[in-house]
């Protein structure tokens, strides 16, 4: 994963679109699933934290 697109195509080969049309609530529950699928154990640590990183970095950039 390199960016926000590859962060919702992973998310998404689990069943998980999230479009609601306001950017940061997006990035907001795209990151609580990850947390779900990280603690239920269906993603590692590395998978996990990259993804985490990318989608801190698009919240970041969305409210400046």
């Amino acid at each position: 994963m390199k960016n926000f697109y590859d962060v919702q195509q992973f998310l998404k080969s689990f069943g998980t679109i999230i479009y609601i049309g306001e950017r940061d609530a997006e990035i907001s529950l795209m990151m609580m699933e990850l947390d779900e699928l990280y603690e239920g154990g269906i993603i590692e640590q590395r998978v996990y934290d990259t993804a985490k990183i990318i989608l801190t970095h698009e919240l970041k950039n969305s409210t400046n």
